[in-house]
Formats: structure tokens, C-alpha cells, sequence
């Protein structure tokens, strides 16, 4: 009796979200095809080494200036059209990052894909915000993370049994894989608006979902939380992590030793993260949203500070792991928190864009800030920093009272 009681405490995961979780398999196992090779494709242009990490950085930086724009898109349109719009524009970059003849129209056609990368993220989240039972919203946001984290792992895999094909046959395979996941989103969703229009047109089914804008969500201290969080997570775990640590391989173990070095460390900070995400769903569903996040970013400030007082390769993999754990723990509690703010059954783009701004901000200012300093100073203080900026993270939800109460599963 008990078993069946846990069942139906879970709730089941909606289809659409099932679908989603799919295309977010999808959508990052090409990422992760790319990812590698995209600044060896731009200094194969016959430009520098620091033209080619624009490359990188301009996806992140137009994902940031046209957040606001997404999330007013997706409160106006409907969260179902801008994200297949979104994965659609993405897939034009991609395709046209295979043909490109120049350095400037990579970087023009690179930057492209993030304005759909923004629109299809802040889309996603809104719709899981929006359609996730409230007793399961960690748990989903768990699987969603997993589904990313699973294609970045087999990504990388799959683009080196493509390298014969050349070197812009991944970017037309990522295109294509792209389009396929589209279509199941829009197929999946356009089902949905069927049934919603067997009782009301579409029009009107939007007009009476409401809106919850930035402001509005401002007023929660969870949200300011989330936000002061989300720029700390995407300083360390996605600016900092993957590009202060391959120089500082480079500087530990030299050029022999240093490509080796930096991929045991992402590859370790994937297995960390996997485990975590494996259990933290749930956990944030059962504990609430405020212990898993603290405990989470307190565990990978602390890996990402010693990193750099690290000077062996055992080191490197620990600390690596540790701090794929911290964020594997952290990050499905965070996004909980950002839907509990929101609610079930409203439309959150406009709330989830300024969320995601900051993350993508703290992911641009970090490695730009980092650098400066490990060129001025040493690389250990850079990664010192970098540490205190996660606890300001904590500090800021350890002022927040207790996000939710604990959810029995099971009697």
C-alpha cells in the first residue's frame, strides 16, 4: 500500500515535458558535438587565439542582450512558438557555421544561434514552470539537467568518430538533429493546443494564462536569492570551469600534458554532476529548495577555490568531481525555486529571462575578470575570487526562510 501511495505522490511527468526532456537530449548531444572543435574551425580562418575564444563567448553574449526580449516574447506568443522558433534559429546558425568562407561570418552566424538559444531555454523552463505537478518540480528539474548533462557527455564521444567526415560535417549534423527536435516539440505541443481548443480558442486560452514579469517575482526574497545564485553558479561552473581551469593546465602540466589534463577535468565534473542529479530532484521535492542549493554551492566554491592550489592530476579530478557534485545539487533546487516563485499554470518568461541573465552574465564576467587577475597576480587568487563570489551565492539564501515544506513521498 505503501509503494502505490509513493506513486501517486510522485505524479506523473506530462507528455509535453517527456518530449522536452527528449529534445533537451538532443539539442546538447549536438552541443556537444561542437563545442570541441568550434575554436579550431575559427583558427582555421588564419586568426588568433583570442579571436578564436570570441567565438565561444559571443553565443553567451547575445544570449544575455536579448533575454529581455525572449521573455517578453514567450508572455505574448506562448511559450510552444518562441521555443520551436528558438531551436529553429539555432539550427539556421549551425547550418550556416557549415558554409561559411570567413572568420567574420562564423562569428555572425555563431552569434545568431544565441538569441534561439535564449529564446528556446527561457521557453523550456517557462513550459516546465508552467505544466510540472508541484510535488515533482525538483524531480523534473533533475531529469531536464540530466538530459542536457548526458548529451554533453556522449557529444564529444560521437564528434570523434565523426572526425574523418572533416571538420564542418558536425555542424551540419547538429543542424539537421536540430530541425528533428523541433518538430517533436511542435508535434507534442500542437496536440495540446488541440485539446485546449475542444473548449476555447487558442487566443483565449493565452489571454487567461497570466503573466508574472520580473518585477513581480523581484518581490520574492527566493527569487532575489535564485538571482544572486544564478550569477555565482554561472561564474564558476560555466565561465570559470571551462576557461580558467585549461590554462591553468597548460601552466601546471605544459603542452605535453595540458589538452589530457583539462579533459579528465570536464570529463570528471560530468560523472560528479551525474551522480548528484541522480537523487537531487527528488531531494529538493522532500527537503524543500534551500539546503540542497546552500549545500550545493558551497561544495563547488570550495572545489573551484582549490583548484587552483591544486598541482597534480589527482587533484585536478578530484576537485573536479567535487564540483560537478556541488553543481549537480544545486542546480535542479534553484530552478524549483525559480518555479515555485512563478507558479503553476502562468506564463514566467518575462521572470525566468531576468533569471537567466544573470547567470549568463556571471558566465561572461568571470573568465573576463579571472584572466585579468591571473595575468596580474597568480592564478591561485583568480580562483580565490572566483570563490567568493559563490558565497555570496550562499549568503544570499541563507536570508531566505524555507522555501517550501517538505513533501512526504511516502507515509
Amino acid at each position: 500500500m505503501a509503494l502505490n501511495r509513493n506513486r501517486v505522490a510522485l505524479a506523473p511527468i506530462p507528455a509535453e515535458i517527456r518530449v522536452l526532456l527528449v529534445a533537451a537530449f538532443i539539442i546538447a548531444l549536438g552541443f556537444g558535438l561542437i563545442a570541441p572543435i568550434l575554436p579550431q574551425y575559427a583558427v582555421s580562418f588564419h586568426v588568433s587565439n583570442a579571436a578564436a575564444t570570441i567565438i565561444v563567448s559571443i553565443f553567451a553574449f547575445t544570449r544575455l542582450i536579448f533575454a529581455p526580449a525572449a521573455g517578453a516574447l514567450v508572455g505574448k506568443l506562448g511559450e510552444p512558438r518562441i521555443y520551436v522558433t528558438g531551436v529553429l534559429l539555432v539550427a539556421v546558425s549551425t547550418l550556416l557555421c557549415a558554409v561559411v568562407q570567413n572568420y567574420t561570418q562564423l562569428l555572425i552566424a555563431r552569434g545568431l544561434g544565441g538569441f534561439g538559444s535564449t529564446m528556446f531555454t527561457i521557453s523550456a523552463m517557462a513550459l516546465i514552470s508552467r505544466l510540472a505537478p508541484e510535488k515533482s518540480r525538483g524531480r523534473i528539474s533533475g531529469l531536464y539537467a540530466g538530459s542536457f548533462l548526458l548529451g554533453n557527455v556522449f557529444g564529444p564521444v560521437l564528434g570523434s568518430l565523426l572526425a574523418p567526415l572533416g571538420i564542418r560535417a558536425p555542424f551540419v549534423i547538429y543542424g539537421s538533429a536540430l530541425v528533428i527536435a523541433a518538430a517533436l516539440v511542435y508535434r507534442a505541443l500542437g496536440r495540446r493546443r488541440e485539446l485546449d481548443e475542444a473548449t476555447s480558442t487558442l487566443k483565449q486560452h493565452q489571454a487567461a494564462i497570466p503573466v508574472v514579469t520580473t518585477k513581480e517575482a523581484l518581490s520574492s526574497p527566493t527569487y532575489r536569492a535564485a538571482m544572486f545564485s544564478g550569477f555565482s553558479y554561472g561564474w564558476l561552473a560555466l565561465g570559470v570551469r571551462n576557461s580558467m581551469i585549461p590554462l591553468f593546465a597548460l601552466m601546471i602540466f605544459g603542452n605535453d600534458m595540458a589538452a589530457q589534463a583539462a579533459g579528465v577535468s570536464m570529463t570528471a565534473f560530468a560523472i560528479g554532476n551525474g551522480c548528484a542529479l541522480i537523487f537531487s530532484g527528488r531531494l529538493t521535492d522532500t527537503i524543500g529548495r534551500k539546503i540542497p542549493v546552500i549545500l550545493g554551492m558551497s561544495l563547488l566554491l570550495v572545489s573551484i577555490g582549490s583548484m587552483g592550489f591544486s598541482t597534480t592530476l589527482v587533484g585536478f579530478i578530484v576537485f573536479s568531481v567535487l564540483a560537478g557534485f556541488g553543481g549537480g545539487m544545486l542546480g535542479p533546487a534553484q530552478q524549483a525555486a525559480v518555479a515555485d516563485v512563478i507558479g503553476s499554470g502562468r506564463n514566467g518568461g518575462k521572470a525566468l529571462a531576468g533569471f537567466q541573465m544573470c547567470t549568463d552574465l556571471g558566465s561572461i564576467i568571470g573568465p573576463l575578470l579571472a584572466g585579468a587577475v591571473a595575468d596580474a597576480i597568480s592564478f591561485q587568487m583568480a580562483f580565490s575570487i572566483s570563490a567568493i563570489v559563490g558565497l555570496v551565492g550562499v549568503i544570499a539564501w541563507l536570508l531566505v526562510p524555507k522555501t517550501i515544506r517538505p513533501v512526504r513521498l511516502a507515509e
